[in-house]
C-alpha cells in the first residue's frame, strides 16, 4: 500500500500566474478513523478487552490533555511527542510585550524516527487529472523519501523555521 495522491489540473486565481493552469497535488484522504474502530483494531492485535482499552483511550486523552496546558511535552509511545506552542509577532521594547502579540496557538507534534522512517519507505502514487476530470497520468514515487522536520533547519526538503518562524506575519514561533 501507499499514500495516494491526486494532481488535478486547475486553473490559477491569483498570483503572477493568474489565468494558467497548473497541476496541484494533494494526498488524498480515505476516511476519518472513528476512536471505537482504532479501540476495536487494538483489542484483536493485542488480546486487551475492548473495554479496557476504551477506558486507558480516555484516561490517556484526560491526562494529554492536563498535562499538555501545564507545558510539559507529552510522549505518544511509538508515535512522537506532542506539545502546546504559540505563533507570535516580535517587538523592539519589553514594555510592547502583551498577549496581543500571539497570533495562534498551535499543536506540535514530532514524530518518532520510526514513525519517519517508515514515511520514508512507503510508495507514494500519483494520479494526475487534466481540467476535465480524465486520469492523464500515474506515476509511483522514486523520490529520496525526504521527510520535513519543523524542529531541523538543516531539513533538505524545506523543513524548519523561515521567515521569522514560519508565520506568514513575520513574527517568530515561540514554543
Amino acid at each position: 500500500m501507499g499514500i495516494k495522491v491526486k494532481a488535478v489540473e486547475r486553473q490559477l486565481k491569483v498570483g503572477k500566474d493568474a489565468g494558467k493552469y497548473r497541476f496541484m497535488m494533494q494526498a488524498e484522504i480515505y476516511n476519518t478513523l472513528s476512536a471505537q474502530k482504532v479501540i476495536h483494531e487494538a483489542a484483536v492485535r493485542s488480546g486487551i478487552s475492548e473495554g479496557a482499552l476504551s477506558a486507558a483511550w480516555d484516561a490517556i486523552g484526560l491526562v494529554v490533555k492536563a498535562w499538555a496546558t501545564e507545558g510539559h511535552s507529552i510522549a505518544i509511545p511509538g508515535l512522537g511527542r506532542m506539545r502546546f506552542g504559540v505563533r507570535a509577532s516580535t517587538v523592539d521594547d519589553v514594555n510592547k510585550v502583551s498577549t496581543s502579540l500571539i497570533t495562534s496557538r498551535r499543536v506540535i507534534f514530532s514524530p518518532s524516527v520510526e514513525i519517519k522512517d517508515e514515511l520514508k519507505e512507503t510508495a507514494i502514487n500519483i494520479t494526475c487529472y487534466d481540467r476535465d476530470g480524465k486520469i492523464v497520468k500515474r506515476v509511483t514515487s522514486t523520490d529520496p523519501g525526504n521527510i520535513e522536520d519543523p524542529e531541523d533547519s538543516n531539513t533538505p526538503s524545506g523543513g524548519g523555521n523561515t521567515g521569522g518562524g514560519g508565520n506568514p506575519g513575520g513574527g517568530i514561533s515561540t514554543d
